[in-house]
């Protein structure tokens, strides 16, 4: 087991995790990855089918400290999620991984909106 530092990426706060060293990191990233299955520092990440971690920043079950230049005081974290993500293969070749797509629910009543056209008396030559 080696012990690895992740820095939460919103606001430097850093997670300590205790792992084998076979695992290849890919990246740590405010978002999740399209297709990646995220478990919580807790479960057995290594044994799972896991292509990920997900930190609740300053509030899971890793080791939380306040990043080393920093003199901030109290509890460290923002209470934000981020996500570490393992290299991942399919067929062979590396997954670059995408963000996950954000999805905006548009209200049902309302519909387009634009200018009225002109009001007021007509004019006529």
């Amino acid at each position: 087991m080696v012990s690895v530092s992740y820095y939460c990426p919103r606001c430097g706060a850093v997670a300590e995790l205790d792992r084998d060293p076979y695992l290849a990191d890919k990246s740590v990233t405010p978002f999740p990855l399209e297709g990646w299955r995220y478990v919580s520092p807790s479960d057995d990440f290594e044994d799972e089918d896991a292509d990920g971690v997900k930190f609740v920043c300053g509030r899971d079950d890793a080791d939380w400290s306040h990043p080393p230049d920093s003199d901030a005081e109290g509890e460290p974290g923002c209470g934000e999620p981020f996500y570490l993500n393992f290299v991942r293969y399919e067929a062979g070749e590396e997954v670059s991984g995408q963000p996950e797509s954000e999805y905006v629910r548009l209200a049902e009543e309302m519909g387009p909106s634009g200018p009225n056209g002109p009001s007021g008396p007509r004019f006529s030559r």
